[in-house]
């Protein structure tokens, strides 16, 4: 069996190959094309291929695969996979032979692929995102230029914003200046609402997107984001690998008898990790009985440590209960306490919602 490593880029490609031996057989820059990949390994006989993930990744594994190859998708961030790499000097040839290296010796820790429904899912949500950032932006254009001229718009959600704009008298040139980008907001709007109705039909025949919205403070594009993010539950331990996952835990730099922790670390999906967070501070500003327990968990940290780092410890929170719903198959439940805490939740849910646990740092 042949080893080899790919170092993909979106125009072209390094590949190396080596024998079982460890020999060099061949080095050779291709075109990042299924023609080329055809043309390279349709013949190549038994081979195992490791490729970094990465945005080409899915569809040449998935190319390589169609043509009999072993491919191993492998996780950048695992530092041993680069472990016979001089850090001093890095190109594409030493990087792919690194990878054909570890493809050899079993250097690699595997990245998950997710599901092709999980992926169609994570493609909705970047169409949405994209529009809701071209929207603020365009807010953003606006307010400064009524700023300019000491004008002040209310505060309001981003889809009324043309019927508060209509509320304060602007020039005649102003309005002139500023018609173009009210009239792309009027369509964005519209694009958004279509957005998130789909969104919320797709979620409607997954009974896990329906189970995570039982949770307070989860809504249909939290929810959706959750999913596509975890796809499949068995690949966590527990739900403290999941909020480590999406970089929910604080960082730490500790050596001998010292220990430093600093902020959360931000790994992983940043998407799913700011819809957290923005689930926690609408339960913390929630007055529903259902987002009590939750809320005074949350109140108690802001006492110590403020409001920021309460939220982002309750943020971390619920993304390890909304992983053991979807875990365990359960819904969000809860009990109304004479003290207004508690959650009506078995040993494991209990645990997850300990005060011991480390807070986490902004």
């Amino acid at each position: 069996m042949e080893f080899i490593g790919i170092d993909l880029h979106k125009k072209e490609s390094q590949i190396c190959i080596l024998s079982e031996t460890g020999e060099l057989i061949l080095e050779q820059r291709i075109k990042t094309e299924r023609e080329q990949f055809k043309k390279m390994f349709e013949d190549r006989g038994p081979c195992r291929i490791v490729i970094e993930s990465a945005t080409e990744s899915e569809w040449a594994a998935r190319c390589l695969e169609e043509l009999g190859c072993e491919v191993v998708v492998a996780d950048p961030n695992f530092a041993p996979m680069y472990a016979t790499r001089s850090k001093k000097v890095k190109t594409d040839k030493r990087d792919a032979r690194a990878l054909a290296d570890a493809c050899r010796l079993g250097g690699y820790r595997k990245a998950h692929r997710s599901s092709d429904e999980q992926r169609a899912v994570k493609n909705q949500l970047t169409v949405r995102e994209a529009l809701v950032r071209t929207r603020s932006r365009y807010i953003s254009v606006v307010r400064a230029m009524l700023r300019q001229q000491g004008l002040r718009i209310s505060s309001g959600g981003a889809e009324s914003f043309g019927s508060r704009l209509t509320k304060v008298e602007l020039p005649i040139e102003t309005k002139e200046t500023i018609k173009p980008l009210l009239t792309l907001m009027a369509k964005l709007n519209q694009q958004i609402k279509k957005a998130d109705k789909k969104i919320a039909l797709g979620n409607k025949k997954d009974p896990r997107c329906m189970r995570v919205q039982t949770a307070p403070g989860v809504g249909p594009i939290t929810a959706a984001a959750f999913i596509s993010t975890i796809d499949n539950t068995e690949r966590f331990k527990n739900a403290h690998q999941v909020e480590a996952y999406v970089g929910l835990v604080p960082s730490e730099r500790s050596s001998g008898e010292k220990q430093n922790r600093g902020g959360i670390t931000k790994a992983g999906p940043p998407r799913i990790r700011w819809l957290l967070v923005q689930a926690a501070w609408g339960i913390v500003r929630s007055k529903t009985e259902e987002s009590a327990p939750l809320r005074n968990w949350t109140l108690n940290i802001v006492k110590r440590r403020g409001y920021k780092v309460g939220v982002v410890a309750l943020a971390r929170k619920l993304c390890g209960i909304l992983f053991a719903m979807t875990r365990d198959e359960r819904d969000f439940e809860w009990t109304k306490a004479t003290s207004g805490k508690g959650l009506a939740q078995s040993k494991k849910w209990q645990e997850l919602l300990s005060d011991t646990e480390t807070e986490a740092a902004v």
